[in-house]
């Protein structure tokens, strides 16, 4: 039996944690996906190691059929909502086309477990992180021979994704956000107003009074109020379809549990990071806005579930008319919210090859 618990780690994402351990099968099961997901091949990749990015150890996984694919680095939400130990599920078919990098972000996850956690707090900032990941995109243009990569980002991880896309359009064929953050007060405004709206038209006592207990959210001179709240709104923001359209969270925790890459030990230890991460970032993104990051050197495009109320749908519908890019596009996909690469992974996978593919091949 698990064990489950609902707690407020991320700004953007709301997270399910594993608390307990798994079914003794689960181990089983762990060394079936292990089997099912071996690349075979002269030219497969897959390697998962430490690399010292930003002074500090951090945790990636390089996956791919062939080398001479073109590399996709995946920056993860949260802050700390690591993708890794669901990727062997979601992710395994991308793997065909680009070779996947998965990444722990300074203080989540596996990079967390191997530095030391108050060391680390005070480099805990935005701009640290973006360093992080130009670092990491100059290790993976040199150790792979890559002149340019594709840049990949869900949630908060967009944040990162979209400043330094900015920077160095050098380095990337393309930036691609999906979950994009732009603005934290006036999305979490938008996600609490129609969650409210939605459990009062369900007649949803409540879910009326535990949001209208929380108001103002976000509270705009208690910053602090907004995380110690944020697991309730998310609760309710959930199950009314904002961050899966058919309500609810999925079953990220139940696949994370069968990792072939993570132990119950080591998930436990994720949860751990994610509170690390969101009570030391919390500051900075909750008055965050990218409304005015309109121009790119690189092609931009969007992958936005429709439904999304964790990072606003409408907010990038009223942003992206204003980017100017060397090319962008905005896909909508209709039947997703926050989770679009776990509500519609279908979907996700032709439009990486259909839209995102051909742009590796034009350089």
């Amino acid at each position: 039996m698990r064990a489950w618990k609902r707690i407020a780690v991320g700004a953007i994402a709301p997270i399910i944690c594993l608390s307990a351990a798994p079914p003794a099968a689960a181990q089983d099961a762990r060394q079936i996906m292990q089997s099912a997901r071996t690349l075979t091949g002269q030219y497969a990749i897959d390697e998962r190691k430490i690399v010292k990015i930003g002074g500090i150890d951090q945790w990636i996984s390089v996956r791919g059929r062939h080398r001479s694919n073109p590399i996709l680095l995946f920056l993860h939400g949260g802050p700390g909502f690591t993708v890794s130990p669901v990727s062997y599920w979601f992710m395994r078919d991308w793997e065909e086309y680009f070779t996947v990098v998965q990444w722990d972000q300074r203080g989540a996850g596996k990079t967390y477990a191997a530095n030391d956690p108050a060391a680390v707090k005070p480099t805990m900032t935005i701009e640290r992180m973006v360093d992080d990941a130009e670092e990491l995109t100059a290790y993976l243009r040199s150790t792979y021979g890559k002149d340019r990569i594709v840049l990949m980002a869900h949630s908060f991880g967009t944040v990162l994704g979209l400043k330094l896309a900015q920077r160095r359009p050098d380095y990337f064929y393309a930036y691609v956000g999906t979950g994009q953050f732009l603005d934290f007060q006036r999305s979490e405004k938008q996600g609490y107003d129609a969650t409210l709206a939605a459990a009062k038209a369900a007649g949803d006592a409540q879910a009326v009074a535990e949001l209208e207990a929380i108001a103002p959210f976000p509270n705009p001179t208690h910053p602090q109020r907004n995380i110690e709240n944020l697991g309730k709104e998310r609760q309710w923001l959930a199950k009314y379809g904002g961050y899966y359209r058919a309500g609810g969270v999925g079953h990220n925790g139940e696949i994370a549990g069968l990792s072939p890459d993570f132990s119950a030990e080591e998930l436990k230890v994720r949860d751990t990071a994610q509170g690390f991460g969101a009570r030391a970032l919390w500051g900075e993104i909750g008055k965050l806005s990218l409304m005015d990051r309109t121009t790119f050197g690189t092609p931009v495009i969007i992958l936005q579930g429709r439904r999304d109320l964790g990072t606003s749908s409408s907010l990038v519908a009223e942003w992206f008319p204003k980017v100017t890019a060397p090319s962008k596009q905005l896909v909508w996909f209709e039947d997703s919210a926050h989770m679009t690469y776990e509500e519609e992974p279908g979907k996700m996978l032709v439009t990486l090859v259909e839209k995102v593919l051909p742009l590796t091949r034009s350089k």
